[in-house]
């Protein structure tokens, strides 16, 4: 009779959980593509424009772990292995298998930016010379081995294909665990760079050394400068510029209701290990933002698909056509703001390092960076020794004096005795 009881008492719960599961919304193949054929079809794209665009696998491997990441280089005007003092911008999209709408943004930009896809931003005289002066790298699906176990079913999975986050497998501030910390969402990996995909997106980096790195997510609408790991902002010499553009931005394809701000500071919690710390203290690169571009705060936390995608044709083509028209609308603004920074002479980003690498940028290191957020900029710090050296140097000179009058008075001795 007992066991009677208790079934009865757990039927309403039973119940919800079934009902629950049945609205588990999945995937419209309808409206987004499978990622072997997203990828198929960027690859066709390129065998039509093979003078401004160019395609490469990059591939690692640890443990028996394999990841390939596709690359696309797109440039206007020149010769595509010719980078020169060019503005290099290097965006990333899918580095979390669940958030199939961004791959389906960087499908669409790449069309727009080929001529392939309206708005024909091509036609434009003006954009097109932006355009010229610019080498675009896009990654259209990094996270490939996290997307193919979505597509299985696991809707929810943001992890790579050995369970890894890989936007907390960066070094800046690893392995941190806030008390919140859900090792089902964030495992951070053995150890920094442990996982062939960040692995193969650092040395890329490094090697292009971008002005420009947005790391595409969804999931919620917000415009994000560093840092991930603090509820801290760039220093503000270096964070207003970023925060007008960003403010452009909300108001222009957020319609004022992005969040803007860090990501430790505005998401609610703080994020360790993240690919955009990484980019701007380890690498330096000038901007370095994070993107989330779709949200569904609605949604149930089972009903993972409608949680960071739209489910809708309508709502699909609107996200899509807004936020690749926004990558383009930051390319034409992408000069003034670097010129906006902090610089000397000859458009030298300046007071960071001293490794100058060309025309448009320099690199500095994390402890570069804290340095900068204390002292300013290099001038700020010579004037300040200087001031301080001649402080010194007075302060010497007039304890000399004060100490030569005694002496005086003690070698001639006053006639009054």
């Amino acid at each position: 009779m007992s066991a009677v009881f208790v079934a009865l008492l757990l039927l309403p719960v039973l119940m919800a959980e079934t009902a629950e599961k049945k609205n588990i919304t999945t995937i419209n193949k309808e409206i987004y593509h499978q990622s072997d054929v997203l990828l198929q079809e960027i690859q066709a794209i390129a065998s039509r424009n093979q003078e401004k665009m160019l395609i490469e696998f990059r591939k690692s491997e640890v443990d028996g772990y394999k990841a390939e990441i596709m690359v696309v280089t797109i440039q206007h005007g020149l010769n595509i292995t010719m980078e020169g003092s060019k503005y290099r911008i290097l965006l990333s999209f899918g580095q979390h298998g669940r958030e199939l709408i961004t791959s389906e943004v960087a499908l669409r930009l790449i069309g727009i930016l080929m001529g392939e896809k309206e708005p024909a931003i091509v036609d434009n005289q003006k954009t097109l010379m932006i355009l010229q002066k610019m080498i675009i790298k896009i990654i259209p699906l990094e996270n490939y081995n996290g997307r193919k176990i979505v597509e299985t079913g696991q809707l929810c999975e943001r992890k790579n294909g050995r369970g890894v986050d890989i936007n907390r497998n960066w070094s800046i501030d690893w392995g941190k665990k806030e008390q919140d910390f859900d090792p089902a969402e964030e495992y951070p990996g053995s150890a920094p760079f442990s996982e062939p995909e960040t692995r193969i997106m650092r040395d890329l980096a490094d090697s292009f050394e971008p002005h420009l790195w947005i790391n595409v997510h969804s999931g919620m609408q917000a415009l994000f400068m560093p840092y991930d790991h603090k509820n801290d902002l760039p220093h503000p010499r270096f964070m207003k510029p970023m925060k007008h553009l960003l403010q452009e931005l909300n108001q222009l394809h957020c319609y004022n209701s992005c969040v803007i701000g860090s990501g430790g500071g505005s998401v609610g919690y703080l994020a360790h290990g993240t690919a955009t710390d990484y980019m701007y203290e380890a690498l330096g690169v000038p901007l370095a933002f994070t993107f989330e571009i779709y949200g569904d705060s609605e949604a149930p936390s089972s009903d993972c698909f409608r949680m960071f995608n739209p489910v809708s044709t309508a709502m699909f083509e609107n996200v899509v056509t807004n936020w690749s028209m926004a990558f383009v609308n930051i390319f034409t603004k992408l000069q003034g703001v670097l010129m906006s920074l902090p610089k000397a002479e000859n458009d030298y980003l300046f007071g960071r390092n001293f490794r100058l690498r060309n025309r448009f940028g320099v690199r500095y290191s994390a402890g570069t960076r804290e340095w900068d957020n204390h002292i300013g900029t290099l001038f700020e710090f010579i004037l300040l020794f200087s001031i301080s050296y001649l402080a010194f140097v007075w302060y010497m000179y007039r304890k000399r004096d004060r100490l030569s009058i005694p002496s005086l008075r003690a070698t001639f001795p006053s006639s009054s005795n």
